[in-house]
């Protein structure tokens, strides 16, 4: 199925998706692969449905398709209690083309509209709020308001079906400004209230205590959790992350910095190899509970479309044994664009080791302590403000890398370079390539896993260079070459060799050491 045409229209109502034939042709078929892609509203039932709905197949006059399900609750569908439509993984398209509704979109996930109000979110894209407003309602078929508003519904369903919560504070935990409100959206958007949803699910989630959430976090099949939990691992720094130390193998764990207080996540692929993730949050505060889902499903990279990164990448015979040992292979995000860039930074020209020897003494050093510290877990990683308050003179490594790093946390202090996704990736890596000590490896390692741009080859990384047998002054040539052949997803051709090399050495570490220097 290619693109779909979209009508611009300032009216929520209208359906945004003018190829109604591919898309009722993917519906028809139960095609899973556009679950969050698109989402159908049936005019004889008043639901709104994924792709992959089991129930019969309506006729297609009876249909509409929406590229949100903020845009069909706007026309008045509410969701289907069978496929549950508002649980799919997001559209993989927000990533690929990081145009503004994309980033709108991965930052109402935040909670930015519920925090800052369609204001701040216009201000951190670079429009107006009535610019913001009519774009997003023409591209997306729903506003910024009504986005939020689906958001904040699903984040209070998840609490009301997952925690022992009273309803009120679940209310205003999710964004709700009244109980009015609250129980009014959810009629509209589910079909009952809250206090039904919670009925039907067997009264409140597991242990019930304050703060605790267990979840459930789908993503489009096939999904390598193994080859995932693997790479964070080997990146793990003591005192922010733990993957396999002290607790099993097989789950990544680590601290967040949320906006209204710190967390703690657990992540563990389903070990049946079923594509989901199951996720437990421990939250100081209740209200960041969908900006820590959102930050989740950035780590696991669980939007993506891995049926299309398969179609492309196996068109390169030289990577048909590496599809198939990793199907399903995920680039590793991050949950804080500073805090992955602070640590590219810290790792040029060193060992894996070191580099994670480097910024484990940073975290102790600058991080605040979590309250209670739980297993390896005691620190957050600093922020952009501590490090500049800090100087060079308290950073461990060579001085002019010390410099870059402050540099680069002056810049994130100030806003002069962006890495929340809501700036064009373009202007911001041409803004990290500005600063002192950064080139283009580093800058484009913190697209590919701050930014989630999937189409990443760092022409320079002797890794690769291995993994293809590359060698001599022509090798950046020569990957330059092979990677045109992968567009749009280099990035995931890149962990794919990535991890040729790691096959090779398991379980020991891979290095591939970025060969940029570091401006002295």
């Amino acid at each position: 199925m290619g693109e779909y045409g979209v009508v611009t229209t300032s009216e929520p109502a209208a359906s945004p998706i003018t190829d109604t034939e591919s898309c009722y042709r993917a519906a028809a078929s139960r095609d899973r692969r556009f679950d969050g892609v698109f989402y159908v509203g049936v005019t004889s039932t008043g639901i709104y449905c994924r792709p992959s709905c089991p129930a019969r197949t309506p006729r297609q006059h009876n249909t509409r398709f929406y590229v949100t399900s903020a845009a069909a609750q706007s026309a008045g569908f509410r969701a289907c209690k069978r496929c549950r439509p508002e649980v799919v993984p997001g559209s993989p398209d927000w990533d690929v083309t990081a145009d503004v509704s994309g980033r709108a979109m991965r930052l109402i996930g935040d909670g930015v509209v519920d925090r800052e109000g369609v204001p701040g979110l216009a201000s951190r894209l670079g429009y107006s709020a009535r610019q913001l407003n009519r774009l997003l309602a023409d591209r997306l078929g729903a506003g910024p308001l009504a986005l939020a508003r689906a958001h904040r519904a699903q984040t209070a369903r998840t609490l009301v079906e997952s925690t022992a919560m009273p309803l009120v504070d679940i209310c205003f935990s999710a964004g709700f400004s009244s109980v009015r409100q609250f129980n009014a959206t959810m009629r509209e958007v589910y079909g009952v209230p809250p206090g039904e949803l919670r009925r039907r699910r067997g009264g409140a989630g597991p242990g019930g205590q304050p703060g605790r959430i267990e979840l459930r976090l789908a993503c489009r099949p096939p999904f390598d959790g193994r080859a995932l939990v693997h790479f964070l691992r080997l990146h793990a720094v003591t005192g922010v992350e733990d993957a396999g130390g002290s607790r099993s193998v097989g789950t990544y764990r680590r601290t967040l910095r949320l906006p209204h207080s710190t967390g703690i996540v657990t992540l563990r692929p389903e070990r049946d190899g079923a594509a989901a993730v199951r996720c437990g949050l421990s939250l100081s505060d209740v209200r960041d509970v969908g900006a820590a889902v959102e930050r989740c499903r950035r780590i696991a990279d669980l939007d993506a479309d891995p049926v299309a990164v398969h179609e492309v990448l196996s068109r390169d015979p030289d990577l048909a044994g590496d599809l198939r040992r990793h199907p399903g292979l995920r680039v590793p995000g991050h949950p804080d664009g500073f805090e992955l860039a602070a640590r590219a930074v810290l790792g040029q020209q060193v060992s894996m080791a070191s580099a994670r020897a480097l910024t484990a003494r940073l975290v102790r050093e600058l991080g605040d302590p979590l309250p209670s510290s739980d297993g390896d877990l005691t620190h957050l990683f600093p922020t952009a403000g501590q490090i500049v308050a800090a100087g060079p003179d308290r950073i461990a490594g060579p001085r002019a890398r010390a410099r870059t790093l402050v540099a680069l946390a002056e810049a994130a202090a100030d806003g002069t370079v962006a890495l929340d996704r809501s700036a064009d990736r373009a202007d911001v890596e041409a803004a990290l390539i500005a600063l002192p000590g950064i080139g283009p490896w580093t800058a484009g390692y913190i697209a590919m896993r701050a930014l989630a741009d999937p189409d990443v080859v760092l022409v320079g990384d002797v890794g690769l260079h291995a993994a293809l047998s590359l060698r001599g002054p022509d090798a950046r040539e020569a990957l330059g070459r092979r990677a045109s052949g992968w567009r749009p997803w280099g990035s995931y051709a890149a962990l794919h060799l990535w991890h040729r090399v790691l096959d090779q050495r398991w379980p020991d570490e891979m290095d591939t050491n970025q060969s940029e220097g570091v401006a002295a």
